[in-house]
């Protein structure tokens, strides 16, 4: 991997990745693969992947915290200072310019076709990244377990999403810690 790049570089594919996300942390999977570890391998699959798990377990935007996470496996804290800020500043400067003409303008068929053409094909990177999630989570039965337990959960209770999360984490600690006990044994 090729961990040694400038600042301006850093901050300059975050700014583009910024720049291309459009629906929020969820799509940012398939985009930050395909820039840090398919094209300019820069970190690992499995790294960008966990980055992601931990960034959606955290308070904040998912975009902001992987570029933080990405940003400091690259140059440290002061890349993670450039990557958030490069990740944030089009979409920035995107909303103070264009307000006003996008509330004057929303209900336009021009803009309402925008927003559903949008929605799709945020849709479909949301499945790209629930795709690439499922394939490193799922390593043996207990995994589905955790998963259809967790589901069940959110789908038919009003309990939190966070408690889920946290249960889910818990018990992945537990269960890694047992399989490494019994690997040693």
């Amino acid at each position: 991997m090729n961990t040694k790049m400038s600042l301006l570089r850093l901050f300059l594919l975050f700014v583009k990745i910024g720049a291309i996300l459009l629906g929020g942390g969820y799509v940012i999977l398939p985009v930050m693969k395909a820039e840090f570890v398919e094209k300019n391998k820069l970190i690992s699959e499995d790294d960008l992947i966990d980055y992601f798990a931990i960034s959606q377990s955290l308070p904040g935007i998912i975009a902001a915290n992987i570029s933080i996470f990405v940003g400091y496996k690259l140059r440290r804290t002061i890349g993670a200072i450039i990557a958030v800020i490069g990740v944030t500043f089009a979409p920035f400067w995107s909303i103070v310019l264009l307000a006003s003409v996008i509330s004057k303008y929303l209900h336009t068929d021009f803009m309402q076709g925008i927003f559903w053409g949008v929605g799709i094909g945020v849709m479909v990177l949301m499945v790209q990244a629930t795709r690439e999630m499922w394939a490193k989570a799922f390593e043996d039965k207990f995994a589905y377990l955790i998963f259809f337990a967790g589901l069940g959960v959110m789908l038919f209770t009003n309990l939190s999403p966070v408690l889920v999360v946290i249960s889910s984490a818990i018990i992945g600690v537990i269960y890694k810690s047992l399989i490494n006990r019994g690997r040693s044994v």
